[in-house]
């Protein structure tokens, strides 16, 4: 190995959120660039989360950090526990006495998000869960790591969210407490860039597009070897992308020397493939929210955004 191969050598990496999906994409590709990565979540192989699905476990994604060329540590976290989350960044303080990059990527609340209903037709209850499971979370967790990540300068801070800032805040997400949820990590990463500018930090937002999580292809009936069967009954699922995309966003943005002339911006996946070069595993490079947008003028060709 050699460090144009695995540049994040020595790169100690939180990846909060990284039982599945985006959060275990990135985890791995962090790790395949070399770095060690903490992977947290509450599913492990003796417990299940309320998000219920038993097949994907922290365990499970620091084997695979490893199997890519990292370091994975896997450590049960609730990111709305204090207490959890500050004996996690002492854990890795004693174990490093750093950390290099924060990933923010604690969400689970997809089983509570119902469209077509108005503020005060959706369950109260379920909405501020939303809240809790996808601001709160980032809120703790930055309150208590970012401490051992400006110990160093040039620390990077990720804000893993839904949709881009011009397209969020132009459009309603179409569930109140949703829109809240995906807007507010855009802030935080705003946010987080002027107070970690004194630190030589940088902190940006990130979205992957339609992406074919576990949960997202399960609910289509299909796997990631056979998902474009899905785009018979939903064409536009042609322009989803693997989380191995998002994944290698944010690997190549760690790995960038000159990464903090991002920070503060919001950036998706397509924003930063155009950008580094590399694409989802297939080797396209999809575009879904450019397609998105022009959907909502005309009919784009899936062909142009892939």
């Amino acid at each position: 190995m050699t460090t144009e191969t695995t540049p994040l050598r020595g790169r100690i990496c939180l990846v909060a959120g990284a039982t599945r999906g985006a959060g275990r994409a990135i985890a791995v590709q962090l790790g395949a660039a070399g770095a060690t990565v903490y992977v947290t979540g509450r599913t492990t192989r003796e417990k299940l989360s309320e998000v219920g699905r038993a097949t994907e476990t922290i365990e499970e994604t620091a084997e695979l950090v490893t199997a890519a060329g990292g370091e994975g540590v896997a450590v049960p976290t609730d990111h709305l526990e204090p207490g959890q989350v500050r004996a996690l960044v002492e854990r890795i303080d004693r174990d490093h006495g750093r950390l290099d990059v924060l990933v923010n990527d604690v969400w689970g609340g997809e089983h509570l998000v119902t469209f077509g209903k108005k503020t005060w037709e959706n369950d109260l209850a379920g909405g501020l869960r939303m809240l809790e499971l996808g601001v709160k979370t980032h809120a703790v967790t930055s309150h208590l790591a970012l401490p051992l990540l400006i110990r160093n300068p040039g620390g990077l801070v990720v804000e893993v969210t839904d949709g881009t800032a011009a397209y969020n805040t132009t459009r309603f997400r179409e569930n109140l407490y949703y829109d809240l949820t995906k807007n507010a990590p855009i802030r935080m990463a705003f946010g987080l860039a002027k107070e970690l500018e004194e630190f030589g930090g940088t902190a940006v937002a990130v979205t992957p597009g339609w992406l074919r999580s576990e949960q997202m292809l399960a609910g289509f009936g299909v796997t990631e070897e056979n998902w474009r069967d899905a785009t018979a009954k939903i064409p536009d699922f042609a322009v989803s992308e693997s989380p191995v995309y998002v994944g290698r966003a944010v690997a190549a943005l760690a790995a960038d020397p000159d990464r903090h002339r991002w920070t503060g911006r919001s950036l998706s996946s397509a924003d930063l493939a155009k950008e580094y070069g590399f694409t989802d595993a297939d080797g396209s490079r999809p575009d879904a929210w450019g397609f998105i947008v022009a959907g909502e003028t005309g009919k784009p060709d899936v062909a142009d955004y892939r």
